[in-house]
């Protein structure tokens, strides 16, 4: 990996897209967060093309920042992995922390998310427990995604749930310390032996499965994942993008969505499994369909998706479409 700029024991990534509330909310708490660490933050302006740049940099004017903080304005909007390797590029650190805009740091989590690089040098992904504002706990920590746990997203069974429990991808929420097979990238430390050995973010993915894919090499090549509850992140949850929103009003998903999709399956377990996986979603469907003949509420499949889950399956790595392309 190469880079550019200053060094510095640890490395702040965060990636704007049209959300400059959500970065000086996060940058009010994050700068007192790293008044004792030898840190440097990067705001990454993914091209927003509205009145970010102006609110970012008035904001860190008047908060005499220049010596903590980089701010760089992409001429081009690449998605989450590639606003995020512009910053990884921009400082050469020990380590790199990606933070979504849509996150509040709770007080000495980095540097207990650093303590738990530190101890554990056989691991290069080191994450946090997210949670609400009120301190409750969201799901971050998961399985990978396989042909069998699209058949069970897609059904909605408990009882099938019991019977494949090892092929359900969502975690509970972790009381302790663990080794998931992948995190949530909302926030993630990464030691920069990681990117040196199995290169930067996938620039493939627009949005979506990049953190997924990035693990899933990760473990290949050797590395754990470490999830340290004790270090303790607000998530906002979908400030950052709409997907999660239309999925819990079961509007039709972006594109990119299923693009990403389609690449991870593709990249981690070959073509054959792509599709057995579409079929496995369909089967699955048929079952949670017929459970609403019979009274049950439908809990999954928003507009259109058991057609959209064929995006690109043909050619799983074709450049994705950007969102600004499509009505």
């Amino acid at each position: 990996m190469e880079n550019v700029g200053p060094k510095a024991t640890l490395s702040i990534i965060i990636v704007n897209y049209r959300t400059p509330k959500l970065v000086v909310d996060c940058m009010e708490v994050l700068l007192h967060e790293v008044s004792g660490l030898d840190a440097m933050i990067v705001l990454v302006d993914n091209f927003s093309q509205d009145d970010s740049p102006r609110i970012i940099q008035n904001w860190l004017a008047r908060h005499d920042a220049a010596g903590k903080v980089r701010f760089i304005q992409s001429d081009h909007n690449g998605g989450f992995a590639s606003g995020n390797n512009i910053g990884i590029r921009a400082i050469v650190a020990e380590y790199y922390l990606l933070l979504n805009s849509d996150t509040l740091v709770r007080p000495g989590s980095i540097a207990k998310l650093l303590e738990t690089a530190r101890n554990n040098p056989d691991a290069g992904l080191f994450s946090p427990r997210l949670e609400w504002p009120d301190g409750r706990g969201q799901e971050s920590c998961f399985r990978f995604p396989t042909p069998v746990s699209e058949f069970l997203s897609a059904a909605q069974t408990g009882l099938v749930d019991r019977f494949l429990s090892r092929y359900v991808t969502t975690l509970p929420v972790q009381q302790y310390s663990s080794s998931p097979e992948w995190t949530s990238f909302a926030c993630v430390l990464v030691r920069k032996q990681l990117f040196d050995d199995i290169g930067l973010l996938d620039e493939g993915y627009f949005m979506y499965f990049e953190d997924i894919e990035y693990c899933f090499r990760a473990g290949r090549a050797g590395w754990k994942t470490i999830h340290n509850p004790e270090s303790r992140v607000v998530h906002l949850r979908g400030g950052s993008s709409p997907v999660k929103e239309q999925t819990r009003l079961k509007k039709r998903i972006p594109r990119y969505y299923y693009e990403s999709r389609a690449r991870f399956f593709y990249k981690a377990y070959g073509w054959p499994c792509l599709v057995a996986a579409n079929f496995l979603w369909w089967l699955g469907r048929a079952i949670s369909k017929a459970r609403q003949v019979l009274g049950h509420h439908d809990k999954i499949a928003v507009t259109m998706q058991w057609l959209d889950i064929w995006t690109n399956w043909l050619a799983p790595l074709k450049p994705y479409t950007h969102p600004d392309s499509r009505s």
